[in-house]
């Protein structure tokens, strides 16, 4: 008995110990990152940091706002197209499907949500920006180089953010009382009038958390965005404009001309700025997951 206890007692104190140690890691990452950015943060005042347009390092001009920008402008535009359609398709999956084509359909979302980044850059470049470039931006009277630019960023992505956003919406709206639709319907609302005023508005704060996490994936993303945005270092000002988020400057910058000044510092300090958004987002969408399950919203 006493040695089975003994065994009970190690391995909850070696699971404590592992769980422990995996939730150090976002700290330790915080920490080895904050040191490393501290030079530019001494050397340079934060507001020419976030708000100012000239980058030039061998200058010694770390100015973050294009690439700010561009991570909003590309984000901001994959969740405007990803939003509706995700909405729309969760609503259906969940509310009028038959359970054969839901059980046919959600293996495929899964694998959506498992295809490597670089392969949606790479489809992104093959299709996205010869459309863009051909088609769109023709069709459209707009200027283009190349078909390169924020709105090949935000096809791209959005496409990328599908996944997340349906799976779980479609959970959040079937976990909704099966009671609320009936009482709804035997009062002469219809299916769609059920779901619009019902089922939609008990979900909220759910598809609110899923569209955040949808976010929070949009704006760490790499290798798809590198790949379409056209990493022009201004500004955008249209979504036919290229754009450098963040995420492409760490990607095509980090671990190069390392011999600048600050420039290693300040390409960590963006990566730090990345960390930090994305755990933002992601605590806000888990705080109200956590009230949806407590029954508070």
């Amino acid at each position: 008995m006493n040695l089975r206890r003994l065994k009970d007692n190690i391995s909850s104190r070696l699971m404590l110990a592992a769980t422990v140690f995996a939730c150090l890691l976002f700290f330790f990452m915080v920490i080895g990152l904050y040191s490393r950015a501290s030079p530019i943060l001494s050397a340079v005042p934060i507001p020419d940091l976030l708000f100012s347009e000239e980058w030039g390092p061998t200058e010694g001009k770390f100015g973050f706002l294009p690439f700010i920008m561009g991570t909003l402008w590309v984000t901001g535009l994959a969740i405007i197209i990803a939003v509706p359609i995700s909405l729309l398709s969760s609503i259906y999956l969940s509310e009028y499907a038959g359970d054969h084509l839901r059980n046919a359909v959600k293996p495929l979302i899964d694998l959506l949500a498992g295809i490597p980044s670089v392969v949606y850059g790479l489809w992104g470049v093959l299709a996205v920006v010869p459309f863009i470039k051909n088609t769109l931006a023709p069709a459209l009277g707009a200027e283009t180089i190349g078909g390169y630019g924020v709105l090949a960023g935000g096809i791209v992505l959005s496409i990328m953010v599908f996944p997340i956003i349906i799976s779980v919406t479609s959970e959040v709206l079937r976990s909704v009382s099966q009671e609320l639709r009936e009482v709804s319907l035997s009062l002469g609302a219809t299916k769609w009038q059920t779901i619009k005023h019902v089922v939609l508005r008990k979900a909220r704060p759910g598809i609110l958390a899923a569209i955040i996490l949808g976010f929070s994936r949009a704006f760490g993303e790499t290798m798809a965005v590198l790949m379409v945005v056209g990493n022009v270092a201004k500004v955008p000002s249209s979504v036919f404009d290229p754009a450098y988020p963040l995420t492409a400057l760490i990607a095509n910058t980090f671990g190069e001309m390392m011999s600048i000044p600050l420039y290693d510092s300040a390409i960590l300090l963006a990566a730090l700025m990345l960390l930090i958004v994305v755990l933002i987002f992601n605590i806000l969408a888990r705080m109200v997951l956590i009230k949806i399950e407590r029954g508070v919203i």
